[in-house]
């Protein structure tokens, strides 16, 4: 069993909603800075923000990119990316095109991963790949695909969809990708039982904006 401060260091203390203000977003960077959590993750718009706030601190500015749907063109992925990186980010989230995974248009779903990656190279990139909207034969090439462009993590989900994390995705996940990458669990995790259980199928990075619930209760 895992005690807060264990858990602290593995979760992304998450506001992702569209009306987040400035002051809700100082506010989850000095919740970030008391309980020494991993990053926090924020929209592209408030990642210069999130930067100041967390400056001087081991803490990372971690954007989504594509967010939620996925369905963005390549290039606007990419640009909204470097922009992110230019204004202090040191991760990135982005969303998979699910459509064309869903074609089978994999030469295209790897570029756009890529383009990502190419264009905030100082990042580590997540790759979520939406499991809720997927077949099990979806969630392993969509994996494959993330481990072939060299990401750093693979992620559950957006929180914005049909469903959130699940234990067994996550231990797909963990069977595909292998025991070096990164996987981050995220979507319905809101309780200290249900993200030590993510942790114990193979996520290694949790992403929630109930962390400080989490870290408290057990």
């Amino acid at each position: 069993m895992m005690n807060g401060e264990q858990i602290a260091h593995l979760i992304d203390h998450t506001d992702l909603r569209p009306d987040a203000t400035e002051t809700e977003i100082n506010t989850l960077c000095e919740e970030a800075k008391k309980w020494h959590f991993a990053s926090v993750c924020v929209n592209s718009c408030n990642v210069a923000l999130a930067s100041a706030a967390l400056k001087n601190t081991r803490i990372g500015v971690c954007s989504v990119v594509g967010f939620p749907l996925g369905a963005m063109s390549t290039q606007a992925k990419a640009y909204e990316a470097g922009q992110a990186e230019r204004d202090g980010a040191s991760e990135i989230d982005m969303v998979i095109n699910i459509g064309w995974l869903k074609d089978c248009k994999y030469e295209k779903v790897l570029a756009d991963i890529q383009a990502v990656i190419n264009a905030a190279s100082s990042c580590k990139v997540k790759v979520i790949i939406e499991a809720c909207l997927l077949t099990k034969n979806e969630k392993i090439k969509a994996c494959e695909l993330a481990k072939k462009a060299e990401a750093d993590f693979v992620k559950t989900s957006t929180g914005f969809s049909a469903g959130g994390a699940t234990v067994e995705d996550i231990e797909l996940m963990r069977k595909i990708l292998g025991p070096g990458f990164g996987i981050k669990a995220a979507g319905g995790i809101r309780d200290r039982k249900t993200a030590e259980a993510m942790i114990k199928s193979g996520a290694t990075r949790i992403g929630a904006s109930r962390s400080i619930e989490i870290c408290e209760k057990k």
